[in-house]
């Protein structure tokens, strides 16, 4: 038995929402209606939001109420690709697309599960600007399987069970996360207090440049050098799985002041900003301007320490009073020279480098573990949605499952 594929339009209803002037701030915001920005969607059941706008807000934008139940994609931004199950009833930016199915044709749990599989060969699909974005016209012409309901739901359960085996891991990896911050209090102190009175500096003082990515977008290639974006770096580390590349001739027009090195930090300035990590390779690569690029004076601060700190609170407490705009909020690179660090003496800084470091080397596993999980978990997804999952269950109920698909023909057909 063969699963019909049908368009998205076709059995679903798709939108998306707008953002209520900022300058009526007092009248369209704090209200009671939930309102979601793409950046709250983490591929998981949402049921609570950042913000929540008034009903006189909801009236005069484009924000619509989106029943619970509904699908999240978030179109572009720094999490683009992003999905979400709505708990709730809301409204969202227009940086969301919304996705209500026609619960007589298809199970929304198996539609998400069916997105959250396929967003890398949407992201494939189109690219605008400096970064990948995803339209609402592609998400409407996307092709889904349609077996049966029942079939959908016994895919559903399967996959759920593999979800939550994912998910334990997640919470073990949270909970190492924890650690560093922990670590660097037990050094260093409170460094909002500074109860053991460490010199105090600004940013701009302790590095000897810091400037951003490409303001360009630069001519891409099939292969070649890796051209990052802040999505890249947001997680704490750098990930080059990238579907962006340069030629060797674009790298080097564009690094002739200067070219990230080991020892470097990148930092995101945009969207999901505040994000610190070390460049730890000698690997050659790229960047665009949505990342802050600093070279720390190692003769008097450690990069690892360095990053850490701008990890902590302190320093995001500094990012968050400083960063500017309305749908995305920006630190500009002004603002960020201004930042003030702890700055101990070198010695005790590598002590903490030395401590971090082995820390990572515990994470480094974990994430091969994590990797290994999820490699097992696209597996079961693939095997999901070509039938493969579910052949023994649906050779047992072939005779009711037939009839069921006779009833979803004649539902897409009316």
């Amino acid at each position: 038995m063969k699963w019909p594929y049908r368009k998205i339009a076709e059995f679903c209803v798709t939108g998306s929402g707008g953002t209520p002037s900022r300058q009526k701030a007092g009248l369209y915001y704090g209200g009671d209606i939930p309102w979601i920005k793409s950046g709250e969607l983490k591929d998981s059941i949402l049921i609570k939001t950042d913000e929540t706008i008034t009903k006189k807000g909801l009236k005069e934008s484009s924000a619509k109420l989106v029943p619970k139940g509904s699908i999240l994609v978030a179109m572009y931004g720094a999490t683009v690709g992003k999905t979400a199950l709505l708990g709730i009833n809301a409204t969202t930016n227009q940086a969301i697309c919304n996705i209500q199915p026609n619960p007589e044709i298809v199970e929304n749990k198996f539609l998400w599960h069916f997105l959250k599989s396929n967003i890398k060969e949407l992201l494939h699909k189109r690219f605008g600007g400096a970064q990948p974005n995803i339209s609402q016209q592609i998400i409407k012409e996307t092709k889904v399987p349609i077996p049966p309901i029942s079939e959908q739901r016994r895919i559903v359960e399967i996959l759920n069970q593999a979800d939550r085996l994912r998910k334990l891991r997640a919470d073990s990896d949270t909970k190492t996360k924890r650690v560093l911050p922990a670590l660097f209090f037990k050094m260093f102190g409170d460094p909002v207090s500074n109860p053991r009175g460490w010199e105090v500096g600004k940013l701009g003082d302790v590095c000897e440049r810091i400037t951003d990515g490409t303001h360009q977008p630069p001519p891409f290639v099939e292969n070649g050098i890796p051209f990052l974006f802040v999505q890249n770096i947001i997680k704490g580390f750098i990930n080059f799985d990238t579907q962006k590349f340069i030629a060797q001739d674009t790298y080097e027009s564009l690094t002739r002041t200067i070219a990230p090195q080991k020892g470097d930090i990148l930092y995101s300035t945009v969207g999901s900003y505040g994000v610190a990590v070390v460049v730890d390779t000698d690997r050659i690569f790229l960047f665009q301007r949505h990342i802050g690029h600093l070279r720390p004076k190692t003769a008097i601060i450690d990069p690892w320490f360095l990053s850490a700190q701008m990890n902590t609170p302190f320093v995001r407490a500094q990012a968050d009073q400083r960063a500017r705009g309305i749908a995305q909020k920006t630190l500009n690179l002004s603002e960020i020279r201004q930042f003030q660090v702890l700055v101990p003496p070198l010695v005790e800084q590598r002590k903490f480098r030395n401590a971090m470091l082995s820390l990572e080397k515990v994470n480094g596993r974990m994430k091969d573990q994590e990797t290994l999980i999820d490699s097992l978990f696209q597996v079961i997804l693939h095997r999901a949605f070509i039938g493969d999952l579910t052949a023994s269950w649906r050779e047992a109920h072939m005779k009711e499952l037939l009839q069921e698909m006779e009833l979803q023909a004649k539902v897409l057909a009316s």
